[in-house]
């Protein structure tokens, strides 16, 4: 193995340097992996409207050939000896009955639906985890110093520009 501090580019870099330098190589890397992954998507939604155009065109010849087959069904049984207007009722029988029976096979299994039990039960979970978390403590600042700092002119007011108040030195002192 080579030793890593003798490559050509190393002249003896300070720590900040080689931060600094690891932090941009980073922030490019960053960079490329979402110029990737913006690219990989376009090419994607592309492909997937592409793929919606198809199905929509497909359903629509779907849909205009039902009155054809429809009329060749109807002359079809009309050529058996059947009367005309009989061929016809017969066909529009037959639609009627298969929309009901896909009316009711709807039916039943909009009937088997239920509410996502596991998901609900999930969430519940969470919730009462998170009642029962801590939030993480955080350092107090005391307003005054945020207006003090602020350069506003309330600054002046509070214990003659010191920031702090009597009570919260008190209590900062008794921990």
């Amino acid at each position: 193995m080579s030793d890593p501090g003798n490559y050509a580019g190393n002249t003896d870099r300070s720590i900040g340097q080689l931060v600094a330098a690891a932090t941009a190589e980073m922030s490019a890397l960053v960079h490329d992996e979402i110029a990737l992954a913006k690219a990989e998507v376009r090419q994607d939604a592309k492909r997937g409207a592409i793929g919606s155009i198809a199905f929509v065109a497909a359903g629509v010849f779907a849909l205009f050939s039902i009155p054809v087959l429809s009329f060749a069904a109807a002359y079809g049984i009309h050529n058996l000896g059947l009367g005309l207007a009989w061929s016809f009722l017969i066909v529009g029988g037959a639609f009627i009955a298969l929309g009901l029976l896909l009316a009711f096979l709807g039916i039943r299994k909009f009937k088997k639906v239920k509410p996502p039990e596991k998901s609900i039960a999930s969430a519940k979970q969470t919730a009462a985890v998170l009642q029962n978390a801590k939030p993480h403590p955080r350092p107090s600042v005391e307003a005054a110093a945020i207006i003090e700092r602020s350069g506003s002119s309330l600054a002046k007011g509070v214990e003659g520009g010191t920031g702090r108040d009597n009570g919260t030195a008190v209590a900062r002192s008794s921990t």
